[in-house]
């Protein structure tokens, strides 16, 4: 009989230990503690990828958005610390503009979990965190201020999960239409510009549109030759810049002419030839010597020597009252096969001789021109010859061109 007992209370005590283990008992707390933490860390990135989809302009749609009550604004402040619209007013936007977006409260015996989730995972938010006495405190225990204007928009409780953004609104741009109809044709060293609703004319910046094979250097803030334009010279020979132009040609002179003659480059054959010298012609004049204004270079430009700049395409004009000259386009050239070599017809209602101006200041010295706006583009050359523009279907613009030295295409 005692036996019998002792086998029952054995029985009794060893069921007992078993139901009580404490390896048991922590097993179910490590248990429950992880689908605390898991509970908690959805609840953050629920929030978190809500918040994002705000600022891109989207709506992040899950069914956590709806279990955790979680809910994002955009809020704009004036500078009165008063919300206001977030609408752009006479094209500007508002001073201060917040996106929040919060979750219904947590119990507070969650507090912890949720901070040790945002300490993990969140640390270098400072305003995502538990709402707690009207700041954001982080998982790092920061607390942030929320604006009072805000506070008292939305009525936070403690226990919220809060993510707040401030980020500055663009200003809308404003689009302005312009009639390119009512056109202008501007004079010679002027550009037409539609300013205050109405076409002017105004006066080129010569050293930002440079001419030429020139390219604006906004270090030293002129115009310098541009070295992609440089060509490939034959031997002997080396690219020098002639009036804002590439040109190969001999860089020293090595032909000696007789007396009241002079070397000049020859620009189709490039080589030395003597000429009769204009200065030494005798003329009844009281210039006693001409000065030539024609050929310049900007410094540090290797240029040719101006013994005299005018092509064989070109006249020189002296001014008998200031000795200085300046070649003008001689449409008398026109058949002259340096000046055109070509033996196509260049004549029609597409088709039309114009002169390559290579500069605004050498235009300005063409009379002939007055009131007419060169062209300086890619389409127009700026070879001081005569050249031939085919306009096609297009046709030639009448009122802008005029042959032979200038030729625009509709």
């Amino acid at each position: 009989m005692n036996i019998f007992i002792m086998i029952l209370v054995a029985l009794f005590m060893g069921t007992y230990y078993l139901i009580s283990s404490p390896s048991l008992r922590v097993r179910e707390q490590e248990v429950e503690y992880s689908v605390t933490r898991a509970d908690m860390r959805s609840v953050a990135e629920c929030t978190m990828a809500t918040h994002n989809s705000t600022i891109r302009g989207e709506i992040f749609e899950d069914i956590c958005v709806d279990q955790n009550d979680i809910k994002s604004e955009v809020i704009c402040i004036d500078k009165k610390k008063s919300i206001t619209s977030c609408d752009a007013v006479r094209n500007k936007a508002p001073d201060y503009t917040y996106i929040i977006t919060y979750t219904k409260p947590i119990g507070a015996e969650l507090y912890n979990d949720m901070m040790e989730i945002l300490e993990k995972h969140y640390a270098d938010v400072g305003t995502f965190g538990v709402f707690m006495d009207e700041h954001i405190v982080s998982g790092g225990g920061t607390k942030r201020n929320i604006p009072s204007a805000i506070l008292k928009k939305e009525n936070f409780q403690d226990g919220q999960l809060i993510y707040l953004t401030q980020y500055a609104m663009p200003t809308p741009t404003q689009e302005f239409e312009t009639n390119t109809y009512d056109s202008v044709v501007c004079p010679t060293g002027m550009s037409a510009t539609y300013r205050f609703g109405r076409w002017q004319c105004i006066p080129l910046n010569l050293k930002t549109n440079c001419a030429g094979d020139m390219i604006w250097d906004s270090e030293t803030l002129e115009c310098v030759p541009d070295e992609t334009r440089k060509p490939l010279c034959a031997a002997q020979q080396t690219a020098v810049i002639v009036d804002n132009v590439w040109e190969c040609v001999n860089p020293f002179v090595d032909k000696t002419c007789p007396g009241k003659s002079v070397a000049r480059l020859n620009y189709n054959t490039l080589e030395w030839e003597c000429v009769d010298d204009p200065n030494a012609t005798n003329t009844e004049t009281k210039c006693a010597r001409i000065i030539n204004d024609t050929v310049s270079a900007n410094p540090g430009g290797t240029i040719r020597v101006p013994t005299t700049s005018c092509t064989d395409c070109e006249t020189m004009v002296v001014n008998m009252e200031t000795c200085h000259a300046k070649c003008i386009p001689d449409e008398t050239k026109l058949n002259d096969a340096k000046c055109y070599p070509s033996d196509s017809s260049c004549s029609g209602e597409s088709k039309a001789f114009y002169f390559g101006f290579p500069s605004f200041e050498y235009a300005s010295n063409v009379n002939a021109i007055s009131g007419k706006t060169v062209p300086f583009d890619k389409s127009h050359s700026q070879n001081r010859k005569f050249n031939c523009m085919d306009c096609g279907n297009r046709g030639i613009n009448k009122d802008k061109s005029l042959p032979p030295y200038i030729v625009v295409c509709n």
